[in-house]
């Protein structure tokens, strides 16, 4: 009962957050006012600003913060028992992931959709504008160049899951239009979009569809890299409310029911046991199998600071940031709705991170086949081990999802859903949260593309259209320049996917080049990407806390998150950077190549960070209560009237 207990409690736990913190945030610190005019009005263009329902929104944002960091992170992190691993989670969502990214998705919107990149260059300074865009633009990088990989390691692993994840694009796109042209009620396209869906699941591994999904698996990682590089250039430049809002909305529906599923499945399990290990036998008891704390597991680093690192999504990440300036705050259409659409999606993503975790220390032992060995099907703690008796087994892309795919497949067994389609549907919604985050992930990618180049075509780009994220630059600078391009959305996102495209293109570290060894080239920047995002978390509050400080808001609540996101991550990269000087030797004793890649980047990023803080700390004495400068006139206009007293009809 104990894992029940915890479950139920941390559910419990959010709301109560929900309903105190997070109002405490939105009506005494943000004053979020129902009245004011948002971006989605002001710059409506029917293609990145579109006034969005919350309901819709909140699916997009969702999914699109998930991806795979709240399953990988956290499958991971139990490695050192679970209880560090829940108490991150539990904390860091409420008070620093949630604040996170509610402070960022008010920051963007309150400065006309600009991401939180921009936004640094008007409440600091334009240096720091630079140094963030720069940050930004490494990150998605690494994103771009690792996501295809990880997807087509999913659907290789959980065949079943491709065909449902291939089906979900005509439908985003048939109920995409419908919805936009003809207004309709969500309800029916919904049902049917769920039926659809869970019906290529059920029937994934038989038949026709089974034989399509088994020829896709059997493609290589670097087609399978093309085809999504591909698909997200074309999600990226079409208008939101095409193809990007409706399959993120269909994903959250899908992955919160499945997310239920788990939850009723947990219950099942912890009243009556899990499934019979053979027909005809005793329910296996549903227990934690993992140790509370286990400080000092064989070839793992050291508890603190790399606990906050492998944990980013489900407690805080610097990811979040850049959706919620980069997309949402162009389609949130009334202020009020930022608290449940940036507040309540990092609880709902913290809560999905409790579950991970639960599925991994108490799921899995409810029966697992032993990776090492005979295949030998054990549970108890001889499961747990089996998957993390060290670091290296279980840091591997494949054990570390086995791990929450396995265990919360076990949960769904135990109400009686086949073994095979309770697989299916766990792979689906792992497949799914990467996709989402990819296509999310290139379309960030353009703007911040679009605003650095902004910078070089003159004027700032603040006459590229007026819109943080430029567009149609040749009024902006001359068109002899290199980087006018750049500042159109298809120039700045064919750069952004041929960039993905070269860097896993190459093979993975250490390996010679051949096609089917291809598409593995972005492990050789990954390693920069835990602490790089934790960083760019601590720079996002950073931004947040001058924006209120010139304000006379309160920071305190702020301050406190931002040094600590600033402090772990930067500690483990300095630790990192030791360990990629000083390679262990490899297994014949010859010395190990150092990756100066990784090396350089990591250095560059801690000097970048440095000096940052440095810029930060000059300026942070002489800006209280004294505004930024305000943006320039929209062309053409002073901006549209207010919506009148009482709320407009948008809320």
């Amino acid at each position: 009962m104990q894992t029940l207990a915890i479950a139920l409690g941390a559910l419990v736990g959010y709301l109560i957050a929900y309903h105190t913190y997070g109002r405490w945030l939105s009506r005494k610190i943000f004053q979020l006012d129902a009245q004011a005019t948002v971006p989605s009005i002001e710059l409506n263009d029917d293609r990145d600003y579109v006034p969005t329902s919350k309901s819709v929104l909140f699916g997009h944002h969702f999914t699109s913060i998930a991806g795979t960091g709240p399953i990988v992170g956290p499958a991971i992190a139990v490695m050192w028992g679970w209880l560090p691993a829940l108490l991150w989670v539990l904390i860091g969502s409420v008070l620093v992931g949630a604040v996170h990214d509610f402070g960022s998705l008010v920051v963007s919107m309150r400065s006309r959709g600009q991401t939180v990149g921009d936004v640094a260059g008007r409440v600091l300074n334009t240096r720091v504008r630079l140094l963030f865009l720069l940050i930004l633009f490494m990150a998605l990088t690494i994103v771009l160049a690792i996501f295809g990989l990880v997807i087509a390691a999913v659907f290789k692993q959980y065949p079943a899951s491709i065909f449902p994840c291939v089906i979900q694009i005509p439908i985003a796109v048939g109920i995409g239009v419908w919805l936009h042209r003809k207004g309709v009620h969500l309800l029916i396209p919904s049902i049917f979009a769920l039926t659809v869906m869970y019906g290529t699941v059920i029937v994934g591994n038989d038949g026709v569809l089974g034989q399509l999904n088994a020829t896709m698996a059997s493609w290589s990682v670097i087609t399978w890299v093309f085809i999504l590089l591909a698909y997200s250039y074309v999600a990226s430049v079409l208008p939101v409310w095409t193809l990007l809002q409706p399959r993120d909305y269909i994903n959250s529906l899908q992955l919160i029911s499945a997310l239920g599923l788990v939850v009723v499945g947990l219950c099942a399990a912890a009243l009556f046991g899990g499934a019979p290990l053979e027909t005809g036998g005793e329910r296996v008891p549903l227990e934690i199998v993992a140790p509370a704390v286990r400080a000092n597991p064989p070839g793992a680093p050291v508890l603190i600071p790399f606990l906050f690192i492998t944990i980013a999504c489900g407690a805080c990440s610097g990811f979040h940031c850049l959706v919620s300036s980069g997309t949402s705050s162009k389609q949130i259409k009334c202020e009020t709705d930022a608290q449940f659409v940036g507040y309540g999606s990092m609880l709902t993503e913290g809560f999905l991170a409790v579950i991970v975790i639960l599925a991994c220390v108490a799921g899995l032992g409810l029966g697992a086949t032993e990776s090492v060995g005979g295949g030998e099907v054990v549970t108890g703690e001889s499961a747990y081990m089996a998957r993390y008796a060290s670091w290296d087994d279980a840091k591997g892309l494949g054990a570390k999802i086995g791990a929450f795919v396995d265990g919360s497949a076990n949960f769904l067994e135990a109400m009686s859903i086949p073994a095979g389609v309770a697989v299916a549907l766990m792979g689906v919604l792992v497949a799914s949260f990467a996709g989402t985050t990819l296509d999310t992930a290139c379309r960030l990618q353009r703007y911040v593309i679009q605003e650095l180049a902004g910078t070089f075509v003159g004027d700032g780009g603040r006459r590229v259209k007026d819109r943080g994220a430029g567009e149609g630059a040749a009024a902006a600078g001359s068109s002899l320049n290199p980087f006018v391009w750049l500042t159109n959305k298809h120039g700045a996102t064919i750069f952004a996917v041929l960039l993905a495209a070269i860097i896993a293109a190459l093979p993975a570290p250490g390996s010679a080049w051949s096609w089917e060894a291809a598409g593995k080239g972005g492990l050789i920047l990954w390693p920069l990407f835990g602490a790089t995002n934790q960083l760019l978390a601590g720079l996002a509050f950073l931004v947040i806390s001058f924006f209120l400080w010139r304000r006379n808001v309160p920071v305190w609540f702020i301050v406190i998150p931002m040094l600590f996101m600033l402090a772990m991550p930067a500690w483990a990269m300095w630790w990192q950077l030791g360990d990629w000087l000083a390679p262990a030797p490899l297994a014949d004793g010859s010395p190990a190549p150092r990756n100066w890649v990784v090396i350089v980047i990591g250095a560059a990023t801690l000097a970048l960070e440095s000096w940052m803080a440095v810029e930060a700390f000059l300026l942070w004495p002489r800006v209280k209560g004294v505004l930024e400068e305000r943006l320039p006139p929209l062309s053409g206009t002073v901006g549209r009237e207010p919506v009148a007293a009482g709320g407009g009809p948008n809320c």
